[in-house]
């Protein structure tokens, strides 16, 4: 741990510029958005991040007090079931916006057929964990979940009551397996509902793990505050670790750095064990919203004598190469080898963007050459991986021999993987070959059509985009939050600001489901370049009315609408301050920009 921390002097000693890194970490991304990493790879939830230009620990401090206790650094079951259930922390989505499991194409099953990118998450299986043992049964779609999710949302109850009246099955699988669909599809209100007519009605003694997910439920659709009051309520006996562990995870997610550090203290002072766990939720939270921080946790973490997990380090090496710190990410990397634990695939994806980032292109490539090993036939899985990877660094040859091992008989993410690859090197015509050919293997869907909608979108081919919008029409498809979000990107990229923004709008009124974090930022980056304040608003109202958290990135671009169009903006640090946002360099920069009672000289005259 002390190699850790000295390594992070050199960040903290210089002033390095923090960009934020457009990663996606554990899918061949249509689009590449903020996201971050998750304590276990199962988890889903893409959010997104603002740093701080620097940390420094020389005179920050953590504001919980830190008493030593018997401490454990192991990781427990029930970490391992808050991995797998509650902590939704940082992509994409978000907020969710939140995204991404084995399958690296699991980003869209398209929330209306699937999830959405950032955040498709595992189940919270809080009903019956024997559904976790089967993976293909979890990803099925119960009829109970079909029933409620047709239900309006004011009658979900009554569709439940209907459901028993006919005499249909309600036993603990059906109902897992209806909460993991809702969770997936980021129906959490419906969810909730579930949960409250199954308690309300004794179908089942609830248990640790129900009470916990009902915390969790309670957290994302009323907030915090209803979620802690909750905890009250809980039996004695079961209000035990995994109930905090939940409602620090929410306060993580939702970038609450006063509320986070608050429940961090009261878990010390009931007792439990700071393990790895809770230590990794703050480095998360710090690494969005106050990098001056990290320094001083993971001086507590060496005096409390708690090993760091793989996640402490892939948060250190993102941390290193957010600041272009290309020599201290390949230390921290060495370090973590050191510990006995080899970066995966979704930390190697990790370095490989920041050396991309950082210019270094022959060390990215290496790396990929690395990851594919010396025979791609047995790691073929890797095919869904590495041809977006190699179109970086236009190596049109290399996606060219990968599709090559799987041509005779492709995957449908291995054709997702390729058409991206293409569509990255302009090569139109494959990417669409391509396309026709993973139809002959799978039936028209949105999730496979937003993979070509995005190749479009990034080329600005409105006509081409128009007619394959148009056969998902003809065939039925739905529009999930993914295409939605390639739908926007289409007609913003070829100018049409304002039809995007009708799309989005009629989206949000006929989908239940949210729409991604960074369709709401492709239309406030386009109304903020203009200078329109009204729209630029309209934007920032509807992301928080989609339960998105603006961080500083939010207000930075928010700010910048009120800069171009040479207007003050009254309010706005009482706004920034009410979202718990502690402004970085640029942000602070802009609102003494936009500050209506600045003095100037004229000012001065006339005073």
């Amino acid at each position: 741990m002390w190699a850790l921390r000295r390594a992070s002097i050199p960040l903290r000693n210089r002033g390095f510029n923090v960009r934020a890194s457009c990663v996606k970490l554990t899918r061949t991304s249509c689009v590449e958005e903020e996201t971050a990493i998750y304590e276990s790879p199962r988890i889903k939830n893409g959010e997104f991040f603002t740093p701080k230009t620097y940390f420094h620990s020389g005179n920050a401090s953590l504001k919980f007090t830190v008493s030593r206790r018997e401490l454990s650094s192991s990781s427990t079951k029930e970490e391992d079931d808050l991995e797998d259930g509650f902590s939704e922390l940082e992509m994409p989505a978000a907020d969710g916006s939140g995204k991404e499991n084995d399958d690296l194409l699991t980003n869209e099953t398209d929330l209306s057929d699937g999830s959405d990118s950032d955040d498709v998450e595992e189940p919270h299986n809080e009903i019956d964990e024997s559904a976790k043992k089967n993976r293909r049964r979890r990803w099925a779609e119960s009829e109970l979940f079909k029933e409620i999710v047709n239900a309006p949302d004011f009658s979900v109850h009554s569709a439940l009551e209907k459901w028993v009246k006919e005499g249909k099955e309600l036993n603990r699988q059906e109902i897992s397996l209806a909460m993991f669909n809702l969770r997936r599809r980021r129906l959490f209100v419906k969810a909730l509902q579930l949960s409250e007519w199954l308690q309300s009605k004794k179908q089942f003694e609830f248990i640790e793990r129900d009470y916990a997910s009902r915390l969790d439920l309670i957290a994302k659709v009323h907030g915090l505050q209803k979620a802690e009051a909750y905890i009250e309520t809980i039996p004695e006996s079961c209000r035990t670790e995994i109930m905090y562990r939940t409602l620090l995870a929410n306060s993580v997610f939702q970038k609450n750095t006063k509320k986070a550090e608050e429940i961090f203290s009261k878990m010390k002072d009931l007792g439990f064990p700071v393990t790895v766990f809770p230590c990794n939720q703050l480095l998360l939270l710090y690494k969005r919203v106050d990098m001056n921080k990290i320094a001083d946790l993971l001086l507590f973490m060496e005096n409390e004598n708690i090993k760091p997990s793989a996640l402490t380090f892939e948060i250190l090496i993102d941390t290193k190469g957010q600041s272009k710190d290309i020599a201290g990410m390949e230390q921290i990397v060495e370090r973590m080898k050191a510990q006995g634990i080899e970066p995966s695939v979704k930390t190697q994806i990790v370095v490989f963007r920041h050396y991309i980032s950082a210019g270094h292109q022959d060390k990215a490539e290496t790396l990929l050459k690395e990851m594919e090993g010396k025979n791609l036939i047995q790691n073929r899985w890797l095919c869904r991986i590495l041809p977006p990877f190699y179109a970086n660094l236009g190596k049109e040859d290399e996606v060219r021999r990968i599709w090559e091992v799987c041509e005779a008989n492709p995957r449908v993410d291995e054709c997702v993987a390729v058409i991206e690859a293409w569509g990255k090197l302009n090569k139109i015509n494959e990417a669409e070959k391509v396309f026709e050919i993973m139809l002959k293997k799978s039936k028209l869907s949105s999730r496979n059509c937003s993979v070509l909608l995005y190749v479009y979108a990034n080329n600005k081919m409105l006509v081409k985009g128009k007619d394959l919008i148009k056969r998902m029409a003809e065939s039925g498809q739905r529009i999930g939050p993914l295409t939605l979000d390639a739908i926007v990107k289409l007609y913003v990229q070829s100018g049409e600001v304002e039809k995007a923004d009708s799309i989005l709008h009629k989206a949000a009124q006929l989908n239940p489901v949210r729409p991604l974090y960074s369709t709401f930022l492709t239309m406030l980056e386009q109304y903020a370049k203009r200078g329109d304040i009204h729209n630029s608003e309209k934007i920032f109202v509807r992301m928080k009315q989609a339960k998105y958290q603006p961080g500083s990135k939010i207000y930075q671009i928010l700010m910048q609408a009120y800069i171009n169009a040479k207007l003050p903006a009254y309010g706005i640090r009482d706004r920034i301050k009410a979202d718990n946002i502690n402004p970085n360099k640029a942000l602070a920069s802009q609102l003494v920009q936009v500050d209506g009672f600045r003095k100037n000289p004229v000012s001065d005259l006339l005073d």
